[in-house]
This record gives C-alpha cells, structure tokens and sequence, in this order.
C-alpha cells in the first residue's frame, strides 16, 4: 500500500437539515444576505450563507473548542 502524505478525506456528503425560525430571525437572515451582497457584489441565498455562518461561529467558540478537545481526549486516534 502507498503511504500517502495526504490522509483519506472525510465524507463531504451533505446533510439536508430543516428548521425553523422565528420571523425576526428570519428577517435580519435577509438583512444580513443583502448586506453580504452589498459587500461583495455577489448575493446568496439565505440557506447557502447560514452553514458558513453555523461553521464560523462553531469555530469561534471558545468554550466549546475547549469542550470537544476535551471530549476528544479519550479517544484513540
């Protein structure tokens, strides 16, 4: 077998999720995407930019960074 720097990449299938959200909720998603707009020329839908707004705000939380690096602990890897 090849011993590739390169790990085996993860699944990328994505997972259709639904939810719902209040109106205000979903009126400043709308605020924020023609602001997106206005800032980069380029509009997308409101359900293209809430992953990378999920993803973003995942990654800047500290306290949970902290909790699965944590929880990873454990785990033989």
């Amino acid at each position: 077998m090849v011993d590739l720097k390169l790990p085996k990449l993860p699944d990328r299938t994505p997972v259709r999720m639904t939810i719902s959200v209040a109106p205000e909720l979903a009126a400043a998603l709308a605020e924020y995407a023609a602001l997106y707009e206005q800032a980069y020329g380029r509009g997308e839908p409101v359900a293209e930019l809430v992953p990378a707004m999920l993803a973003a705000f995942l990654e800047s939380d500290r306290a949970f960074a902290k909790a699965r690096k944590g929880a990873g602990a454990g785990k033989a890897g």
